[in-house]
């Protein structure tokens, strides 16, 4: 039998055990908790980014399809005179 072997893997089933409480502890929750409202902050300031972006693009789109709409005015009147 190799002692080695069998005393490898029970530290490394000690350590798991200890990981897993670790990992469930009250102060990992807190930080897990405060983490995630990180997270949540983070999103919302991205979202509002997204947003005026958006806003943005469709001035722009608007702009620019009654720049096309004058040209083409311009246009016909000159073909017209």
């Amino acid at each position: 039998m190799d002692y080695k072997k069998i005393g490898i893997f029970a530290l490394g089933t000690l350590f798991g055990l200890e990981g897993i409480k670790l990992l469930t502890s009250k102060d990992a929750k807190k930080v897990y908790t405060h983490c995630t409202a990180g997270v949540l902050r983070a999103k919302d300031a991205v979202m509002d980014q997204v947003t005026t972006l958006q806003e943005n693009c469709s001035d722009i789109y608007a702009e620019a399809k009654n720049i096309n709409e004058e040209r083409k005015q311009k246009e016909a009147e000159a073909v017209i005179e």
